[in-house]
């Protein structure tokens, strides 16, 4: 696995990388938004782990023009922040960052959460390859999503809670149960997180402003397409 390290403070830097490495991955260091965003587009990248403060474009910036590449959409992307206040957090998770972890940071906590997210994004697909409701198409095994016939771009995050809602239709599902079983641990960033997420899918998917009903002071429940007016 190919991961990213977008940081410009040198000695960060290196030792994400040097835990990277230390777990069997490759890790390659840039420096600067704008070199990111050119190396991401040349090289097969499978992970980003992107800092927030970057002389030129921002992480934030980066973030925002990876999700709108059809060639890096849906990369995982995990932001860093030495700013741990929950704007800048929701912010990132907004634009289609996966993950969130502030500095002062562990390590190894870092290295639990790429496993984590790449457990998630790369999990065994079921027998049943295409997933369907309403208009919505989801086709597991190309990763790809239409509704009406069109093609609708989402992140890798966005696409994995879209897969649990479908195959949980029906069912009421906690923030926390969410969290276990979509963000794959035990997530410190809040439920939030959860609500940033389902808010993007019903941006991205109408049908869903209806169909993924909030469950209050609790979670969400997707109702059946037939339950939908």
């Amino acid at each position: 696995m190919h991961i990213l390290v977008v940081e410009d403070d040198r000695d960060i830097a290196d030792l994400v990388a040097h835990y990277l490495r230390k777990a069997g991955w490759e890790a390659t260091i840039t420096s600067a938004g704008d070199e990111a965003l050119a190396y991401a587009r040349a090289h097969q990248v499978d992970l980003v782990i992107l800092d927030v403060m970057l002389p030129g474009l921002s992480g934030f910036e980066v973030c925002r023009a990876l999700r709108s590449d059809t060639a890096t959409a849906a990369v995982p992307i995990i932001m860093l922040t030495a700013r741990a206040e929950e704007a800048d957090r929701v912010i990132g998770l907004e634009l289609g960052a996966d993950d969130y972890v502030s500095k002062p940071f562990s390590p190894n906590e870092l290295v639990a959460r790429v496993r984590a997210l790449m457990r998630r994004a790369k999990r065994q697909e079921p027998s049943e390859s295409t997933l369907r409701f309403g208009p919505i198409v989801m086709d597991l095994s190309s990763h790809t999503v239409s509704s009406d016939g069109r093609d609708i771009k989402l992140t890798a995050k966005e696409f994995l809670l879209l897969q649990y809602l479908l195959e949980h239709r029906g069912r009421v599902l906690s923030r926390d149960l969410l969290l276990g079983d979509v963000w794959g641990y035990r997530y410190t960033g809040g439920t939030r997180t959860v609500d940033v997420h389902v808010r993007r899918l019903r941006e991205k998917l109408p049908v869903l402003v209806e169909a993924l009903v909030t469950v209050r002071q609790f979670g969400y429940k997707l109702v059946d397409a037939h339950e939908v007016t």
